[in-house]
């Protein structure tokens, strides 16, 4: 006990020390966690390139949660007892996927040398409604963000949530809201969308570039003086409505503040 009790008074006694790098400076990696797909990552600086883009997919372990969700269904409408047992089995198996998905964003942070990873400020209280709802009542999003938070903060790198409201419904290129899964002809699955122009895109993919952008776009405008940041906020569309923010609304900040200057 006093081992224990020693490690626990050393471990609230340490400090964790983060570098103050500018904003324009920073490189962040933009997160997104889907339920079918496991995460997207997106490597960005402040002009909006792209330094990186990784994927990671566990279909194995997917396809055993799947099987797992389906004993569960039909235990419940047969009325089974050993539904307890199978539940503990399901979530042995998305224990599992939230800790390879949080390893997998980790190394890729330290990989790229980012000083901030980002996430969506998920809701998840609520009854859930739909055809997944099992399977949003299984998703550990939480749980894969507290991983990756303490690991960050082990390695001195920074961790920030934006509005996760519309960042998959609408378009990276600024040009309206996507037509997703059976909304669109085109598309061939839930993971694909179609913008207004007729292009297909990754859907994960499109929500990485709107994700780290308004991050970018909340931190930029903080340090902007007030009589800029209005003007940015009137001339650039969608500006100054953080839900509506794009990668083309950063890519218009940073051309504003350029003529500025």
């Amino acid at each position: 006990k006093r081992g224990k009790q020693w490690y626990l008074d050393f471990a609230f006694k340490q400090t964790v020390k983060f570098n103050n790098v500018p904003i324009r400076e920073q490189i962040i990696l933009a997160v997104d966690l889907g339920i079918n797909s496991s995460v997207t990552c997106y490597v960005m600086n402040s002009d909006g390139a792209v330094l990186g883009r990784k994927f990671l997919h566990l279909p194995k372990e997917y396809d055993s949660l799947r099987r797992k969700i389906e004993h569960i269904k039909k235990a419940q409408k047969c009325g089974s007892r050993n539904v307890s047992n199978l539940l503990s089995y399901a979530k042995g198996v998305n224990n599992d996927i939230s800790v390879k998905t949080a390893k997998f964003i980790m190394d890729n942070a330290v990989l790229y040398n980012v000083n901030c990873i980002v996430f969506e400020h998920l809701n998840l209280c609520g009854k859930k409604r739909g055809s997944h709802k099992q399977r949003l009542s299984l998703w550990k999003a939480k749980y894969v963000q507290q991983i990756v938070e303490h690991k960050a903060h082990a390695n001195g790198i920074r961790i920030s949530t934006i509005n996760a409201w519309g960042t998959s419904r609408f378009a990276y290129d600024g040009s309206g809201k996507v037509l997703r899964g059976q909304e669109s002809d085109k598309c061939k699955s839930y993971s694909e969308c179609e913008f207004p122009t007729g292009k297909i895109y990754n859907c994960d993919l499109n929500a990485t570039y709107n994700i780290g952008s308004r991050y970018f776009v909340r931190e930029i405008l903080k340090t902007l003086p007030a009589r800029v940041r209005q003007h940015a906020e009137v001339n650039i569309l969608g500006c100054a409505k953080r839900s509506t923010c794009t990668l083309a609304t950063l890519i218009s900040l940073n051309g504003v503040l350029q003529t500025a200057v």
